[in-house]
């Protein structure tokens, strides 16, 4: 009985001093964690809350801000034209953008899968436009796609094929754009390849049995197994196409006739042209509800379509 009542007491002193460690330990964690800590709360969280509060008042910066109310989003929906066209170019330079970058990184990465001599040097040169500066990018593309002397039309020109005007033609500067959207999909090809390298080789092997070609073996193996990093590229290349501002902002500045006018481009005008910050704040806080809906929608239907293999 004395054993045990020791035994007991030496359990409670050990669990005592574990906890005193433990709660010393914490204190040091939270103070590693700290400046980031910081960081969020004054650089993420106030901002946040702020343009939420804005969004319902009239704040030209200099002044203090007056509250409206829902006045800024009633102006937004019911009197402002260039607010529904900006959206109109965002949702249709997403709606092909995305699909096609995932389409050619998924073709990119199929194909540089193979193990053959060399093929280092090719992944490297297709993931390279990755990591290119987006200044620098769109500098390049001003040239590819100029309507007098650019590549692209010189090329068509030797195939006897007029050019269009790209992004001085207000019917071809989205699809322009969304041409050189493909220019860095390196980083979704990436996702792919490390996806592929993943598929069980039994897999393959089992297809191969039942007398399944390559087309078969694609559709039936590869992209199903690949349906994680489709979901992944997926939810990115919309919350990043939703946001695509400086392509436009260098190349075209919204033109011709408002053509490339997207979300975060009007958005800018009118926090820092205009000075409209409440204005401006209703339709950052509008964006966000925007793409917080489309990704719940993906997320929502995934497990239709999502796949992982059963061990």
């Amino acid at each position: 009985m004395k054993k045990y009542v020791k035994t007991a007491g030496m359990r409670t002193f050990a669990l005592k001093k574990r906890s005193k460690m433990s709660s010393s330990e914490a204190v040091k964690g939270y103070l590693f964690a700290l400046p980031w800590f910081i960081g969020f709360f004054v650089f993420t969280l106030y901002p946040v809350m702020a343009a939420i509060y804005y969004s319902f008042c009239s704040y030209d910066i200099v002044s203090p801000p007056q509250w409206i109310n829902i006045a800024n989003y009633k102006t937004l929906i019911n009197e402002d034209p260039l607010f529904w066209k900006s959206l109109f170019n965002t949702v249709f330079y997403t709606f092909f953008s995305v699909p096609l970058g995932i389409l050619i990184a998924l073709i990119l990465a199929v194909l540089l899968n193979y193990k053959l001599r060399g093929m280092s040097w090719f992944r490297t040169i297709f993931y390279l436009p990755t990591i290119v500066p987006v200044v620098a990018s769109c500098i390049l593309w001003l040239w590819i796609l100029n309507p007098q002397f650019g590549l692209l039309n010189v090329f068509l020109a030797k195939l006897g094929i007029a050019g269009p005007g790209w992004l001085a033609d207000e019917n071809w500067s989205k699809p322009s754009l969304i041409l050189m959207s493909t220019w860095a999909v390196g980083g979704s090809m990436i996702i792919f390849l490390a996806g592929l390298q993943g598929i069980p080789r039994r897999l393959y092997e089992a297809a191969e049995l039942d007398g399944a070609n390559w087309w078969r073996k694609l559709i039936s193996v590869t992209v199903p197994m690949l349906s994680p990093a489709i979901f992944f590229n997926m939810i990115m290349g919309i919350i990043g196409s939703f946001q695509v501002f400086t392509q436009v902002f260098i190349m075209t500045d919204g033109g011709p006739v408002d053509s490339t006018l997207f979300y975060v481009l009007y958005l800018y005008r009118n926090a820092f042209v205009y000075f409209k910050m409440g204005y401006a704040s209703a339709m950052a806080l509008i964006l966000f509800i925007i793409i917080l809906f489309f990704t719940l929608v993906i997320v929502l239907t995934s497990s239709k379509w999502v796949y992982e293999e059963v061990k």
